[in-house]
C-alpha cells in the first residue's frame, strides 16, 4: 500500500443520511417559501449499532437551509452532524474486537487500551497493545511451540476525510505516526506488514461505524436519490475531547418536487 491512503468506500450511506436528513426536514416543516435564509433544525436521532459484538449508539441531528431559488428550482445546503462520544468511550472494546488474536502458531495481539480524539479536520487514534509471534515446528515427532518475537507498543495514528471529485465518494486517510515499540517489534511494526494491518484494520473499524451510524436511509423518495452532493466531511471538537464528523452536502429540488415530497411524507410520518 502507498503512501498513507487505505482505501476508500464508495458512500451511497452518505447519500441516502443526506436524502434522510432533508426529507424528515422537509415533512416537518413548510416547503420552502422565497426567503431564502429559511432553514430547518433536524431533530436529534439516536442510531443504535453493532460491530461485532460491540454495541455503540451515535446520535445525529443536522440544518437544511434555503440557499438560493431560481425560476422553480430551488437549492439547499445540507448539515449533518454525528456525535461520536459513544464510540469514542467504547473504542477499545471495538478495536479489541477487530484486532485482538491468539494463534497457537501465528500471531497474538491484545488490545490494551485505544483513544479516539479530535485533532481537526482530522482526528487522533492511540492504541496501546500487546504483541506476540510464536512459531511452531515438529522435534523428534513432537510440535514444539517457541515464542519468536514480542513486546508492547503504542502506535498514533491520524486519520483525515475527504470527498472524492463526484461528490458521492467519502475518501478515508490514514497515516501512521511515531511507533514506539520494544526493541526488535518496533522495527517489525514500522517496516512489515504488521504496521499496515493495523492501519487497516482501524481504518475498516471506524468507517464501518461512520457507515452504520449515518445511514439514516429507512426513507429514500425517488426523487432525491440524484439530487444531493457531498461537498465536504470533516472531523469536529465539539469541546472537551469530544469528536463529532460532519458532512455537507447541497440539492436541488422542483417546486414540483418538493410539494409531491411534502405529500407524500406527511402520510408516512407518525402522528404526535
Amino acid at each position: 500500500m502507498q503512501g498513507g491512503w487505505v482505501g476508500f468506500a464508495t458512500f451511497d450511506y452518505s447519500r441516502r443520511c443526506l436524502v434522510a436528513v432533508l426529507v424528515v426536514a422537509i415533512a416537518a416543516a413548510p416547503i420552502f417559501g422565497g426567503d431564502k435564509s429559511q432553514s430547518f433544525k433536524i431533530p436529534t436521532v439516536k442510531i443504535p449499532l453493532k460491530i461485532k459484538d460491540q454495541q455503540v449508539t451515535i446520535v445525529a441531528s443536522g440544518l437544511v437551509t434555503m440557499a438560493a431559488k431560481d425560476h422553480g428550482l430551488n437549492t439547499a445546503n445540507v448539515e449533518l452532524t454525528a456525535d461520536l462520544m459513544d464510540l469514542q468511550q467504547n473504542f477499545t472494546a471495538v478495536l479489541a474486537s477487530e484486532l485482538d488474536k491468539d494463534e497457537r502458531c501465528g500471531d497474538r495481539i491484545e488490545i490494551e487500551d485505544a483513544k479516539l480524539t479530535p485533532a481537526e479536520p482530522a482526528s487522533l487514534v492511540v492504541v496501546q497493545l500487546h504483541y506476540e509471534r510464536w512459531g511452531c515446528a515438529k522435534l523428534l515427532g513432537k510440535q514444539e511451540v517457541k515464542r519468536l518475537i514480542g513486546g508492547n507498543a503504542v502506535v498514533p495514528m491520524k486519520l483525515t476525510p475527504s470527498v472524492g471529485e463526484n461528490h458521492a465518494e467519502l475518501r478515508l486517510a490514514a497515516g501512521l505516526g511515531p511507533i514506539e515499540a520494544d526493541g526488535s517489534l518496533g522495527e517489525l511494526l514500522r517496516t512489515g506488514n504488521l504496521g499496515e494491518l493495523l492501519r487497516e484494520k482501524i481504518q475498516a473499524a471506524i468507517l464501518s461505524a461512520l457507515q452504520k451510524g449515518l445511514d439514516l436511509g429507512a426513507i429514500l423518495p425517488p426523487a432525491l436519490q440524484d439530487s444531493v452532493t457531498i461537498q465536504d466531511a470533516r472531523f469536529k471538537d465539539a469541546g472537551s475531547g469530544r469528536l463529532f464528523v460532519a458532512l455537507d452536502g447541497q440539492v436541488r429540488i422542483t417546486d414540483e418536487q418538493l410539494g409531491a415530497l411534502a405529500k407524500e411524507l406527511k402520510d408516512r410520518l407518525p402522528s404526535h
